[in-house]
């Protein structure tokens, strides 16, 4: 089984990322869940982004950071949104990375390096409407990165909902989230 770092959105650390922790914990994979706002929760997506900027968001992908320390090398990252900030920058640059699942968001390569590191697996995922994935660029990273890595999967949904994944949220697509879900647990299961 894997263990696995799992960072949360804009919104903040809401019930629907628990819920998406506790469905991996129940596979069997060990599942850290930081809380990168430390402790607000933020009910609309404009104010958890007003945070974010306040904070800043080297400081967010900091606390991100600092979270790995302490932690095995042979983690895989799990970023949501705002959260793909400091999974892709430690899936990128810390050794033993085991593999990166970003969700609704993807960085360019050069945010965080030169390079995707080939041997690291990533699955990204996305809706191929929403404004913020699809067209501010993101899924051109995402293009890129999963061309990079000698095992990358690129999936789009059909919609243009941003954080349809999470079950507590407006913008919640249980279609599609089930099977963002069930893509997840498959390529945990096959991280060794």
């Amino acid at each position: 089984m894997a263990e696995v770092l799992v960072f949360h959105h804009g919104h903040g650390l809401t019930a629907g990322v628990r819920e998406f922790a506790e469905q991996l914990r129940r596979a069997g994979h060990t599942v850290h869940v930081p809380d990168l706002y430390e402790g607000h929760v933020f009910d609309s997506f404009e104010e958890g982004i007003g945070y974010a900027e306040n904070a800043g968001f080297d400081t967010i992908t900091a606390r991100g950071t600092a979270a790995a320390e302490g932690l095995p090398a042979e983690l895989v990252y799990v970023g949501f949104s705002l959260g793909v900030l400091p999974a892709q920058k430690l899936a990128q640059t810390r050794p033993g990375a085991k593999g990166a699942l970003l969700l609704e968001a993807c960085a360019p390569v050069s945010e965080f390096g030169d390079t995707w590191p080939q041997e690291v697996p990533v699955q990204i995922h996305g809706m191929d409407a929403d404004p913020f994935f699809a067209m501010e660029g993101d899924v051109d990273a995402a293009r890129a990165i999963v061309g990079a890595a000698v095992h990358g999967e690129l999936f789009l949904y059909p919609g243009d909902r941003h954080l349809f994944t999470d079950s507590s949220l407006p913008t919640y697509d249980e279609q599609a989230a089930t099977q963002v879900n069930h893509r997840v647990l498959g390529f945990l299961d096959r991280i060794k």
